[in-house]
């Protein structure tokens, strides 16, 4: 069972636990945006690649039966 624990110690814990916080510089921030950003372009092309591969098969496929 968790103790109880006075809200001014906890306050004081939380500050002291943000403290120990190692944020990103600004251009790690900048490269690793960059990098999501690419790898969203270049999924979204093959998705849509894929689309129109699976599409085209599957009419003619289709066309077939007529």
């Amino acid at each position: 069972m968790a103790s109880k624990t006075n809200p001014f110690t906890f306050l004081q814990q939380v500050r002291a636990e943000a403290s120990k916080i190692t944020w990103p510089s600004r251009r790690e921030t900048m490269i690793s945006t960059a990098m999501v950003l690419v790898m969203v372009i270049f999924a979204a092309l093959f998705f849509f690649a894929a689309d129109q591969l699976i599409g085209w098969l599957l009419g003619l496929v289709l066309s077939i039966g007529r």
